[in-house]
């Protein structure tokens, strides 16, 4: 054990977030830093299983410290989240940032995303219901084992895209799906209502998801669980999980980006 830790570890860690929050300490921040490392490469190396052989777990991890050092500055002991939950959102978010930044997506399959995002809202707005695997790949024009080497094909994709962040007005008001536990008291107070407005769609838009593609999110974002870990779950192969998450972020995008759109018109 390190002398930071071996040092700190006997104190209640409320007081010395309260002590860190008045005083800024840089030995207390060099122990928290130290402390909670390792939640970074547990994150990243659960963000790398559904990523492509060419995104280094390394890199992943760089980008993760980061997303650490960002929730130690920002974390509020007063409220009643631990520490680990809030960390794991920053430096989750952070990752995707980053990975969003380097533009490793081909255009090509950045693309190909946008089209099947454009078919499914197209398509359940004109049926009025959730349309199933046939009714998208009919309308792409291609079989059914083309669809599912597409959906095979964007599955790094989406893995990135639903950590997209709503701009509000002010650079610290922002709102992302995985984001729920800034405090209000960080943000500017006319934009409160609306980030509210914000999470309650998304909590929505996912509520209208077909049950698979739900429970694919819900244990994906929420829960931490790998995609191979949902798919003991649910009893059905990885593979099949990975298209299901692909799915289903297009369809919350499609829903997401209509209402983003209009709110941003206001």
């Amino acid at each position: 054990m390190s002398r930071l830790l071996d040092k700190y570890n006997q104190f209640d860690e409320t007081d010395l977030w309260k002590k860190y929050r008045v005083t800024k300490d840089a030995e207390i921040r060099s122990y928290l830093v130290e402390k909670y490392s390792p939640l970074v490469k547990h994150v990243a190396g659960r963000i790398a299983i559904g990523m492509p052989q060419n995104v280094e777990f390394e890199d992943l991890v760089s980008y993760g410290v980061f997303g650490l050092l960002d929730a130690i500055e920002k974390f509020d002991p007063s409220r009643e989240i631990k520490f680990k939950t809030y960390a794991m959102t920053r430096i989750r978010g952070s990752i995707f940032d980053e990975l969003r930044s380097v533009d490793w997506i081909p255009r090509s399959i950045r693309q190909k995303a946008k089209q099947l995002e454009n078919i499914i809202a197209m398509l359940e707005n004109k049926e009025g219901k959730k349309v199933d695997d046939e009714e998208i790949a009919k309308e792409l024009g291609v079989s059914m084992e083309e669809y599912n080497s597409l959906l095979a094909k964007l599955s790094g994709t989406s893995l990135v895209s639903l950590n997209d962040i709503w701009f509000l007005g002010d650079e610290n008001d922002e709102v992302s799906f995985m984001e729920t536990l800034e405090s209000p008291m960080n943000m500017n107070p006319d934009n409160i209502i609306e980030k509210e407005e914000i999470k309650n769609v998304i909590v929505e838009a996912i509520q209208s998801l077909p049950e698979k593609e739900k429970k694919v999110i819900v244990l994906y974002y929420y829960e931490d669980l790998t995609l191979k870990e949902i798919g003991e779950v649910l009893e059905v192969t990885e593979s099949r999980i990975s298209q299901l998450h692909t799915k289903a972020v297009a369809r919350l995008r499609s829903k997401l980006s209509k209402v983003k759109s209009a709110i941003q018109k206001r």
